[in-house]
């Protein structure tokens, strides 16, 4: 396997990177304007060049599919969380907690992770997150029940807890 795969694949909402290493799938990027920008984005991440390989993600692809239609899905994936500190794995790691179609507060994952005061650096947490949807930040919600902010935009926040038929 080279270093780093990738494909790009449609979505309700906008073009979508996956890219993986041997360690498993370490990027879900939202909005990709175009596959040359997104090979640019991995190749300086990386150092090397990314090689397309669309059939290796053809099961993440599937489960996607059931995801777009509305079906509750579990994402059980091999993840490369390379460059994550502690503390954004174990934001993370909690977030994949949540169950699909609920959501949960910034403070509710600060407690869960044993730092109780740490409701801002879970939201910072959560906008570094380098996968969307399959690691779950669009479930976290401020405790005023504002949707708080979203790495990929709002309107993909809304359109994410819509499908999953809780929020509006």
């Amino acid at each position: 396997m080279p270093d780093t795969i990738y494909t790009i694949l449609p979505s309700p909402f906008s073009s979508i990177g996956l890219a993986a290493t041997s360690k498993g799938l370490y990027r879900l990027e939202i909005g990709v304007p175009s596959e040359s920008s997104f090979v640019a984005l991995l190749k300086k991440e990386h150092h090397a060049i990314p090689v397309r390989e669309d059939v290796f993600f053809d099961s993440i692809k599937k489960a996607l599919s059931r995801y777009w239609a509305g079906k509750p899905i579990e994402f059980d994936l091999k993840l490369d969380l390379f460059r994550a500190t502690p503390f954004q794995v174990g934001v993370w790691r909690t977030l994949c907690t949540i169950p699909y179609g609920q959501t949960r507060t910034y403070d509710w994952v600060a407690e869960q992770i044993g730092r109780p005061s740490a409701s801002r650096a879970v939201g910072n947490a959560c906008g570094r997150n380098r996968l969307p949807i399959l690691i779950p930040c669009h479930r976290v919600i401020r405790k005023d029940g504002a949707l708080g902010g979203y790495a990929g935009g709002l309107r993909i926040k809304k359109f994410l807890l819509r499908l999953e038929d809780r929020r509006q």
